[in-house]
């Protein structure tokens, strides 16, 4: 193992100690399950984040409009949509097309 010093703040020094003897652990081995913890939490954030861009770079093209200018025109076929009844502004819990 490798000797750190960290410096913690009243508050967290006392929780730690009552912490500590309540489950008669060292505060050494708390803190080194705490940055554990925090380790694998980060680990599968940056996991998760991965995936999400994997599936961004994967989905355009999966689906075809028949619309040549749809990605210039986008906002004007919307308008166009929710002009002529085919979509309604979500309303409570409704969020589905008609």
């Amino acid at each position: 193992m490798v000797r750190t010093q960290i410096q913690l703040t009243e508050g967290q020094s006392t929780a730690l100690k009552k912490l500590s003897a309540r489950r008669q652990q060292s505060m050494a081995e708390l803190i080194r399950q705490s940055i554990e913890r925090f380790l694998a939490m980060e680990t599968n954030a940056e996991d998760d984040l991965q995936k999400i861009r994997q599936r961004a770079i994967l989905e355009p093209g999966l689906f075809y409009s028949g619309l040549p200018d749809l990605g210039r025109n986008h906002d004007k076929y919307l308008v166009e949509a929710y002009s002529n009844g085919l979509y309604r502004e979500p309303d409570g819990d409704e969020q589905d097309p008609k």
